[in-house]
């Protein structure tokens, strides 16, 4: 039975995800924050849902913003299975304000967990899929890791980094049989527009006016919109994440997006062959393109 590791795994597209790969025989490592505490909830609710569709579902704390959490987590799956098939970066947290009024230690924080994150549980699991010659990396950004949104800003820029973070790290790991891929996700009700701390900085704050009151007026908006029977069904990422899980090795895409694209779809097939003409014709490396 081939595992799968997912960070964030106590709502929105890391719950769904959880369930969707459990129900298509995969044993799942849920992991989340505070299972013991503020999240046992989900925990109990996630185990009772395995136990009642016989799924394997296991639980497990891990903080990305924490290298012994981190360490300790993918420990635990490498002593009870002896490797990770595959991991799913999608702890995410989103700022959404004047960006002039976050402090920078908001900042950092934003990054912490969007960028350095999936960093240290990519580096915790690379020794075993090295070893293994074989493994999945999966990072959900977003559409704000291609566009950019105004009062989005720091949020757009941690998920700018991770997407060419992870476009990097997938040539360099291509030799060991270790895929990369990305899920960019449109705008769902998944609760995420509010995950994110109001700005700090309240002088600066205080001196846009009128204007201070734009970014919860667009919030707003979109609540509006996640109320619509227009609005997509956050099943889809898992869907799509599932469908990349179980593609062959070597077909799988570099990108995939979810949802509403706002353009992003023809963004990526304009700038798929100028990324693909620089490793192959600019640099000479094109044995990076393909897995091994």
């Amino acid at each position: 039975m081939k595992n799968v590791v997912i960070t964030g795994s106590s709502s929105g597209f890391g719950y769904l995800t959880t369930l969707t790969l459990a129900r298509r025989g995969y044993k799942v490592w849920a992991s989340m924050r505070n299972p013991e505490s503020k999240n046992a909830h989900k925990r109990d609710e996630l185990l009772s849902i395995a136990k009642k569709e016989d799924l394997v579902i296991e639980v497990i704390e891990l903080d990305v913003t924490q290298d012994d959490s981190v360490k300790k987590a993918i420990d635990q799956v490498v002593q009870a299975d002896g490797k990770v098939d595959t991991l799913i970066n999608n702890a995410g947290v989103m700022f959404v304000g004047i960006t002039e009024a976050y402090s920078m230690e908001q900042a950092k924080e934003q990054f912490e967990i969007n960028l350095y994150g999936p960093m240290r549980t990519i580096n915790a699991v690379l020794p075993h899929m090295r070893s293994a010659k074989d493994g999945l990396i999966i990072n959900v950004t977003s559409l704000a890791g291609r566009l950019s949104f105004p009062y989005f800003s720091i949020y757009c820029a941690s998920k700018h980094a991770l997407e060419s973070y992870s476009e990097s790290l997938s040539y360099e790991l291509a030799p060991f049989g270790i895929e990369v891929s990305i899920n960019e996700p449109g705008p769902f009700g998944t609760g995420l527009l509010y995950s994110g701390p109001k700005e700090e900085q309240l002088e600066v704050l205080s001196a846009y006016g009128e204007h201070k009151e734009v970014p919860a007026a667009m919030l707003k908006n979109f609540e509006g919109f996640f109320s619509t029977e227009e609005a997509p069904d956050p099943q889809m990422v898992a869907d799509d994440i599932a469908r990349v899980v179980e593609s062959p090795k070597g077909s799988r895409s570099r990108r995939m997006v979810s949802g509403i694209d706002y353009g992003t779809v023809d963004l990526n097939n304009k700038v798929a062959p100028i990324q693909e003409s620089l490793i192959k014709d600019s640099l000479q490396m094109g044995h990076l393109l393909s897995v091994n």
